[in-house]
């Protein structure tokens, strides 16, 4: 059974990738009108692409996903939640405590290992000279995508209209743009898409599906969606936040040191 998923999965990784390469191929041959500079790494690294999204989609059907689906049912079973004690027939959401604990944890750890992020720190690093750093970005964000799970999954345990919470977030990014120093406005908005990549977004659906498949009263396509949507969001304020507490600090520092003199 195995075996036949690996397949399936290897052709389908094939079908997906032969139109980029055909475009990259076609552009390189009829507009630049020159040959690739070594043939065979790239014919090699076309292979490694190949066999690494193969095996990391056989990764989300069979641990991910059901890893993230399994978590929400135990967290959200009345059994655990209750411990023993009378089910109520309406949901409190202040039961479901280690719910946001676990959305919080999970958004935070995913985030540190995410690859694409560290692509963007260490180049950021590198742009700004040293000016950024590698772990306090990636902490910024990290923080920005777990408190932004944790507010999610309470928005799908209450049943609250998703737009009032995108909608109010941003408007704080749009305040925190104005006041953000300049260096770190693109930086941050773009530390908001590259969270949601290879590593967070698999147990990220799987968590939201999973909490709305068991929380009574909660509709799947309704409530199930969205939790990417805040992972996105949320860091985008953090990193911000981050370059302005920064920003706070340093003017402190310059203030003593003139006072001082």
């Amino acid at each position: 059974m195995l075996w036949h998923e690996l397949l399936d999965a290897f052709l389908g990784t094939l079908r997906d990738i032969f139109p980029i390469v055909a475009m990259i191929l076609a552009f390189q041959f009829l507009v630049i009108r020159r040959p690739l500079p070594d043939l065979r790494k790239v014919a090699l690294g076309f292979v490694y692409v190949v066999l690494g999204l193969t095996l990391f989609l056989v990764g989300l059907e069979e641990a991910l996903f059901p890893l993230g689906r399994l978590m929400a049912k135990q967290l959200t079973d009345p059994a655990f939640i209750y411990a023993g004690e009378l089910i109520p027939d309406t949901v409190d959401w202040a039961e479901y405590f280690w719910v946001y604990i676990f959305a919080f944890t999970i958004g935070f750890s995913t985030t540190i290992a995410e690859p694409a992020l560290l692509a963007v720190a260490i180049k950021a690093q590198q742009v700004s000279a040293g000016a950024i750093g590698v772990w306090g970005l990636r902490i910024a964000v990290a923080l920005g995508v777990a408190v932004g799970l944790a507010l999610g999954t309470y928005r799908i345990v209450t049943g609250l209209p998703i737009h009032y919470f995108i909608i109010a977030g941003y408007v704080v990014v749009v305040i925190q743009t104005i006041f953000a120093p300049r260096l770190i406005i693109p930086l941050a908005y773009d530390s908001g898409g590259v969270t949601t990549s290879t590593v967070t977004v698999p147990l990220v659906a799987a968590l939201g599906l999973g909490l709305a498949e068991t929380v009574p009263g909660r509709n799947v396509l309704i409530d199930g969606f969205g939790l990417i949507a805040f992972a996105s969001l949320f860091p985008i304020m953090s990193v911000m936040a981050y370059a302005q507490l920064s920003g706070y600090r340093a003017w402190r520092q310059r203030r003593r040191a003139s006072q001082s003199e």
